[in-house]
């Protein structure tokens, strides 16, 4: 199956179609993004835009969900931003935190009100 991201005047995903692999297979046998275009605009109308995603995040970064956004600078999927102060990094399309996760084997959330991670205590028995 193929799968297209139906985008609106931001860039936001608002919904995600899919269709047979055939509809955008050429005489070559060639996948080609812009017939799955066309054959979207022939029905659902000319005035939307459809960007084809992954399902299984092979390219642009990831499957598109509803509420991400399509930097078309990137060309990539980007998640909605978790907390204020993180950062995208634009390699690898991944929100960061300000200062890195502990990196052991504990559980921690991060703590936007003191810009730290807290960690998160086990429930005793």
């Amino acid at each position: 199956m193929a799968h297209f991201a139906e985008l609106n005047e931001n860039n936001e995903v608002i919904y995600v179609a899919y269709m047979d692999n055939e509809i955008i297979t050429d005489e070559n046998g060639n996948e080609v993004e812009e017939l799955g275009v066309t054959h979207l605009h022939t029905h659902h109308g000319e005035d939307r835009r459809w960007v084809r995603t992954s399902y299984r995040g092979n390219f642009r970064n990831k499957y598109a969900g509803l509420g991400d956004t399509y930097r078309e600078d990137l060309d990539m999927f980007i998640s909605p931003q978790p907390f204020a102060s993180w950062i995208l990094n634009e390699t690898t399309g991944q929100w960061e935190a300000p200062i890195p996760r502990p990196d052991d084997e504990n559980l921690y959330v991060w703590n936007e009100e003191t810009q730290s991670w807290d960690l998160v205590e086990p429930p005793t028995p």
